[in-house]
């Protein structure tokens, strides 16, 4: 009896999320905390803007530009950003970054104070996703310097359960704030949690630029600027596991992230309102929060291309069987099950990329990863209210998700190298 208990506590050890980088690493600690409380104050703003949009123009389509307006601050931001990252200290950074976050969230609560105009659910937003990617940048280019490198793949689990987390209780709790206290209560809620996160980047130790050369000529400190960036995007040419990570990630979400039209099939087709919008935006984040917290097994797969690859077609499959589906329990447990497959997939690009780049040139390559994870959806935004808009929501999911598929094996073809891609090598 005592050996079968010990095995299945040797079992639950490997399946559950491991920790042990928090425990060894002050900082990291410190770092998560402050991701924690941002990431779900951000969530409630990601539920309140679409909310008022579509209250204000009952357009789908309109849900979706105002989600496209953030896609160019957001590649600017990230791409500038990482090269900024690259150059000073990333700790300044981080707190630059929540400063400006929470001004741009302060604003979106003034204007629902003096009566909600549109422009401005379009302006803010928009730039609240420049600041953000540099805030990405720089959290994505320290976290390899905090722990060690076996240590790189549970790190990423670890911060993908507190976004994940994020996702399920964020858009969760905005949807009954949303129907009880207002938008107003909800945006001050996001500026209040800017304020927990800038304290957590103070207490962190400071996280210089690396002195490392970048491989060829070696290395000086860099300014940041158009041509460190066009620097860091030159390391990405002839490399297929990074342009692997980076394309299947764009054709997951450019085709199978049905967001935009959340709104609609909330009030439409499961005849619901703010409650039942909050459930359709958590259920990803459910499912990944579960996939997140059952990733101890992650740091021994090998073939993580692979990997990768299997995840992003699982994805693709639930998203098809959600834009068929009319019972809200069996659409909310699709939904769930494309956001397991969505952080699988994401714990083994990041790792992919961050080991694969040496720490001189991480914040750009970062940069341009979340330039990649951020700006994907966006385009998908505009791409699923633009077809619901021509052929109805059904399609526009279905025809997304198969998308989706199609893509994954495409590009499963034609880059042998991200295809075979394998851990330590």
């Amino acid at each position: 009896m005592g050996e079968r208990t010990g095995r299945r506590a040797r079992a639950g050890r490997r399946l559950l999320i491991d920790l042990g980088p928090l425990r060894r690493s002050r900082d990291l600690r410190r770092l998560v905390v402050g991701e924690l409380v941002s990431g779900l104050g951000t969530q409630l703003t990601t539920v309140a803007v679409p909310y008022q949009v579509y209250q204000l123009t009952r357009s789908s389509l309109d849900v979706g530009l105002v989600s496209l307006a953030q896609l160019f601050p957001l590649i600017v931001g990230s791409l500038l950003g990482g090269s900024l990252v690259d150059a000073i200290d990333r700790r300044r950074v981080l707190m630059v970054a929540q400063v400006l976050m929470a001004g741009c969230s302060a604003g979106l609560a003034v204007n629902a104070d003096l009566g909600t105009s549109l422009w401005p659910l379009f302006l803010l937003p928009a730039l609240a996703a420049g600041f953000a990617g540099l805030d990405d940048a720089g959290r994505s280019a320290i976290v390899p310097n905090l722990v060690r490198r076996s240590e790189v793949s549970a790190a990423n689990a670890i911060f993908q359960a507190l976004f994940q987390f994020g996702l399920v209780a964020g858009p969760a709790v905005g949807g009954l704030l949303l129907a009880g206290a207002g938008v107003r209560f909800v945006y001050w809620m996001d500026v209040a949690s800017f304020g927990v996160s800038l304290l957590a980047a103070c207490l962190i130790s400071p996280q210089p630029p690396s002195a490392e050369g970048t491989g060829a000529a070696g290395a000086a400190p860099h300014r940041p600027g158009l041509r460190s960036i066009v620097e860091g995007l030159g390391f990405v040419r002839g490399r297929q596991a990074i342009q692997g990570a980076y394309l299947i990630d764009i054709n997951a979400m450019v085709f199978g992230m049905p967001r935009a039209l959340f709104p609609a099939l909330a009030a439409t087709r499961f005849g619901g309102g703010a409650r039942i919008l909050g459930l359709l935006y958590a259920a990803p984040g459910a499912g990944a929060l579960l996939g997140a917290l059952t990733t101890g097994w992650v740091s021994r797969i090998r073939r993580q291309g692979l990997a990768v690859i299997v995840a992003v077609i699982v994805w693709g499959v639930a998203i098809t069987c959600f834009g068929l589906e009319h019972l809200l329990p069996v659409a909310l447990a699709s939904l769930a099950v494309a956001g397991w497959a969505d952080v699988i997939s994401a714990v083994f690009r990041n790792t992919i990329i961050q080991l694969a780049v040496p720490d001189a040139l991480r914040g750009r390559l970062s940069g341009l990863q979340i330039a990649v994870v951020t700006g994907g959806p966006r385009i998908g935004d505009l791409e699923s209210g633009a077809v619901a808009a021509g052929f109805g929501d059904t399609t526009a999911v279905v025809s997304g998700g198969l998308a989706c598929i199609a893509g994954a094996l495409l590009l499963a073809r034609m880059l042998p190298g991200f295809r075979h891609q394998r851990s330590g090598g």
